[in-house]
């Protein structure tokens, strides 16, 4: 084991992390989460075709691999004339890839709600939009913290999938300090250990979330 190169790469390591794993995470999953809560409002909607279209999203996303969907969307979809550079055809994957396992979170934490609530919101005079954005997503919000976070950590994970079609983030860096330097194994250990410290990070930062969301919730 070359320590010196361990000392040496970390920081590299760190950056790719910081400047791509990150960035890349946060962009996907805001973006992901949007489509979830669409989604989401599809499946519980009471028109039988749009919540089928939202059932076969869902389906479709879930049904196949992560990296095939990257690389349909990099290498595919050139062959029709859509040529999308590394970094957006990275996040849309990602995004469109967190959308269909977020909305089932999304969708399942609305029906955890009680009816109750529902009803309370109508009888103060409020719309079922209203009541949705005031009273029923807080409180969905807080039961789905737990999952939804655990997906954002999973994609943080998956995110070292862009390496392959040459998107600069942490396992990249840590693949291209390996060829150089022919250390294969000290790097991707390295690279392992510090996906391990910033998902340690982000599950503290998961607790104090749901601390604060815990007010929202109806005893």
């Amino acid at each position: 084991m070359d320590w010196d190169l361990a000392l040496t790469s970390l920081w590299p390591l760190v950056q790719g992390g910081l400047t791509g794993t990150i960035p890349l995470s946060l962009a996907s999953f805001a973006f992901g989460l949007m489509l979830a809560l669409l989604v989401a409002l599809m499946r519980l909607s009471a028109n039988r075709l749009v919540s089928g279209i939202g059932r076969a999203y869902v389906s479709v996303i879930r049904g196949t691999p992560l990296l095939v969907q990257l690389f349909v969307i990099f290498y595919g979809l050139p062959s029709i004339g859509l040529t999308i550079d590394p970094w957006p055809s990275a996040i849309i994957a990602f995004s469109l890839n967190v959308g269909g396992y977020a909305a089932e979170i999304i969708r399942a934490a609305i029906l955890s709600v009680p009816r109750g609530q529902w009803e309370a919101g109508h009888t103060i005079g409020m719309s079922r939009t209203l009541a949705l954005r005031r009273i029923i997503l807080p409180q969905a919000a807080r039961v789905s913290v737990p999952p939804l976070s655990n997906t954002f950590i999973s994609l943080v994970k998956d995110s070292s999938l862009a390496s392959l079609i040459l998107v600069t983030e942490l396992f990249r860096q840590a693949q291209e300090i390996a060829a150089f330097s022919q250390q294969f194994m000290l790097l991707y250990i390295e690279a392992a250990a510090v996906y391990w410290v910033f998902c340690l990070v982000l599950s503290a930062g998961q607790s104090r979330l749901e601390k604060r969301l815990d007010r929202y919730v109806a005893h």
